[in-house]
């Protein structure tokens, strides 16, 4: 839906004119390009390329392997592809903050490159993601940008996440393969970038434990003065940024006045000039490009240039300035010779750009274009509709730019039948030329016209034209607690496609009542997952999930619809189990799905003793210390409670949330940091029972080795380092090479009661139906003596 009118006020607060003129100014200072190069969204260095692009005028770009699919979620359960995308629309966001142009090594949800979990080693991630084809991304990457100046964010050095390694090594790698015209697996034309830097600092803290010390500093890049027309320090102007990755909880308050500077280390140089400043050696402004034939068109264009920065804020100046300016880069294209164009084509073609923007800008040109439906289906069409305010331009066209496939009929956005659903994984953006669907403006002032592209107030998505909705796609079966059937909702997806069916195994069984569905296995069913695909006639139909929060532009993921049901058997407590979530897991869902008597506990539930002792087990889910307003505050009741004889289940928590060792646990339990040492990522890593005879690990279920196979993404992470000799750790894992952790499963006798402390990663394995969490889960819930 269009947005509402509180919303278009609240977004156009957010981009006051002067603020955001002052900052299309910036890049006419600079023809320097600058590239960081990271494995996740949010390694980017974000106060310094916030300094260096609205301060310097550099331009700046960020290149990232990953969509970051592995990390964490601060705000939900998106896990793997859902969360790529979301983070993909994260990093967008974060890149309009600091005019950021991104590119990504990661094409699509299915690419080698991926998130694939925390690694401790560049070697395996590379070998993982294909050494080859992440430097054939790189190495295109830079051919197409063309930067002067590439930096990554951390080092390759032990004890540094095995992603980041991995980046640092394929972009020196990549400095060399670029510039070499025999590399033949990208055919793009070879780019020599000038310089390759390193952080001159240490990247160790809460989560890495870098083993060496930084290299010695090449020069420091300052960020002391603040911005002379917000007021904001570039730190703080970084953490505007930052805070976009709201999924990571990224965004830390920066007081005025406290700012950081950033030493780098030069590693590697193509250039003669003296190391004085980041950009020594290189061409700094438009004039001093070696175009020799369009030396005067450039010397005038930096002339009007630099006159329209020095006549801020007067619009109308800066418009006259910056229309001579275009004026003179566009001769300065016309007689650039064929032999420099590989080396200041795009130096040219992006000040063209940059100019074009100071003019929309300046003249006070207001562009809007809406559609009535956020998504629309392959065949279908949205009603579209613009608003425009000239300005001081003499003349405005405003227009939809299109995808293959979308057609502007009258006052609708119509599209094909055949048209390809909105792409979740776009391989780049840039702030101030967003891709179709967009608007495109054309405007004439001063005798001079321009094109400048905008994006939509909301993006609209292309959807499948087969493609019905799934309230639940996935089910688990428990064959010790549950007769044979499984109740399936397809009510929304049926008006859609009425002939809707599943493809099923030979003996299954499905019938549906208004859209409700009984699905029942056949007696003696096997173990096993199980997929049953959606069909409309002989042809299999799709599926979206709508990716969306109010700090992002909406993403559709579309997949093939089908049901995926885990078959398995788990003794489950008797008892009544208490679930205190934070939205970051499923558990509770889970736990119902198998047959367990489980209850959502609210904050007014937590500080009553009566209503605690309605419950044998209280489970606390993964963050919840920090992410429940009211649990802190509960903790002495629910420590009461558990002397007085329940069993409290803490699941994995992170140090920082909100974990007090001596006060969180009802006894001493200290979560290791930093948290790479501290984790088992290998999920096949063996796993030795300590204590094989604990209840934890035989009742009601027998954990054997069958229950370790098949888990995801890895182990655990923020396993406990410390605790009193009241907790027994019952297993024993670690990494290939490294000593066993001991800290993933804690079980403590309180009083009359009991603690136990997960570290695994139980709930990542429960949302992809591996069985050994369910049993090991209730083993936990179950524990009573």
């Amino acid at each position: 839906m269009p947005l509402s009118d509180p919303e278009r006020i609240n977004a156009e607060s957010r981009k006051p004119r002067i603020v955001e003129l002052w900052r299309a100014l910036a890049p006419l200072k600079s023809v320097v390009s600058f590239m960081n190069t990271g494995a996740h969204p949010d390694d980017e260095h974000s106060a310094l390329l916030a300094a260096l692009s609205l301060r310097d005028g550099v331009d700046v770009s960020y290149a990232c392997s990953t969509r970051g699919e592995g990390g964490q979620n601060n705000l939900g359960t998106h896990t793997g592809a859902a969360l790529g995308a979301f983070r993909t629309a994260e990093m967008e966001r974060a890149c309009d903050v600091l005019n950021l142009r991104m590119y990504w090594l990661s094409q699509s949800p299915d690419d080698s490159i991926t998130d694939f979990g925390f690694s401790k080693s560049g070697q395996d991630t590379l070998n993982r993601w294909g050494h080859s084809r992440t430097l054939k991304r790189m190495v295109d990457i830079l051919r197409l940008e063309r930067p002067d100046i590439i930096c990554s964010t951390f080092l390759d050095v032990p004890g540094q996440h095995g992603h980041h390694r991995a980046m640092t090594q394929i972009a020196d790698l990549a400095f060399e393969c670029a510039a070499d015209p025999n590399y033949t697996d990208s055919d793009l034309t070879p780019w020599e970038v000038r310089k390759v830097y390193l952080p001159a600092w240490s990247g160790a803290g809460q989560a890495y434990d870098d083993e060496t010390p930084p290299p010695p500093e090449s020069l420091c890049v300052s960020l002391d003065a603040p911005d002379p027309i917000t007021g904001w320090s570039f730190a703080q102007i970084g953490e505007q940024s930052r805070s976009c990755h709201a999924s990571q909880g990224m965004g830390v308050w920066v007081p005025a006045g406290v700012e950081r500077n950033y030493p780098l280390h030069l590693l590697r140089t193509r250039v003669d000039g003296p190391e004085d400043s980041l950009f020594g050696g290189l061409p700094q402004r438009l004039d001093e490009l070696p175009v020799l034939s369009a030396e005067s068109a450039l010397s005038r264009a930096q002339r009007h240039m630099d006159a329209a920065i020095a006549s801020f804020p007067d619009t109308a100046a800066i418009l006259s300035e910056a229309c001579a300016a275009l004026t003179a880069v566009r001769e300065a294209i016309q007689l650039c010779p064929a032999e420099l164009v590989p080396e200041v084509m795009h130096k040219l073609t992006r000040k063209e750009t940059q100019l074009s923007r100071v003019i929309r800008i300046a003249a006070g040109v207001e562009a809007r274009g809406r559609v009535a439906d956020d998504v629309i289906p392959a065949g279908g069409a949205s009603k579209f509709e613009t608003e425009l305010f000239k300005g001081q331009a003499s003349k405005v066209e405003i227009a939809p730019h299109l995808s293959v496939g979308w057609q502007h009929v009258g006052d609708a956005l119509h599209l094909d039948a055949e048209t390809s659903s909105s792409d979740p994984y776009p391989d780049c953006y840039f702030p101030d030329s967003p891709t179709a669907p967009c608007l495109d403006l054309t405007i004439t002032a001063n005798g001079v016209t321009t094109r400048s592209r905008l994006p939509f107030e909301v993006t609209p998505l292309a959807a499948p034209a087969r493609a019905v909705p799934l309230t639940q796609d996935r089910f688990v079966l428990n064959l010790k607690t549950q007769a044979q059937q499984i109740e399936i909702d397809l009510s929304d997806a049926l008006r859609i496609l009425p002939d809707l069916h599943l493809k099923m195994p030979e003996g299954w069984r499905c019938e549906f009542s208004s859209g409700h569905g009984t699905l029942t296995l056949p007696n003696g069913v096997a173990e096993g997952l199980y997929s049953l695909p959606l069909m409309s006639g002989p042809e299999p139909v799709q599926t979206y999930r709508l990716i969306d929060a109010p700090h992002i532009t909406p993403r559709l993921l579309a997949e093939p619809a089908q049901l995926k049901i885990r078959v398995l058997s788990a003794n489950i407590p008797e008892g009544r189990v208490g679930y205190i979530g934070a939205g970051n897991d499923q558990v509770g869902h889970w736990l119902k799905q198998v047959g367990v008597d489980v209850t959502a506990l609210e904050d007014d539930d937590l500080n009553h003793a009566e209503r605690l002792a309605q419950f044998d087990t209280i489970l606390v889910g993964v963050f919840a210390f920090k992410m429940r307003a009211g649990l802190l505050d509960a903790l002495p009741a629910l420590h009461d409670w558990t002397h007085a004889g329940g069993t409290l289940v803490t699941l994995y928590h992170r140090p920082w949330d909100n974990w007090d060792p001596d006060r969180t646990p009802p006894k001493r339990l200290e979560i290791g940091q930093p948290s790479l040492r501290w984790r088992v990522t290998d999920p096949g890593a063996r796993v030795a029972a300590l204590k094989p005879e604990h209840p934890l690990l035989t009742t009601p279920n027998r954990i054997g080795v069958s229950d370790w196979q098949g888990w995801k993404k890895e182990r655990g992470l923020y396993f406990a380092k410390s605790w009193d000799i009241a907790y027994e750790p019952l297993l024993s894992m670690s990494d290939e090479g490294e000593d066993p952790l001991t800290g993933a499963l804690l079980a403590a006798r309180i009083g009359n009661g009991r603690h136990v402390h997960a570290a695994l990663n139980l709930h990542y394995q429960m949302d992809h139906l591996v069985p050994g969490a369910y049993r090991l889960m209730a083993n936990m819930l179950t524990w009573r003596s």
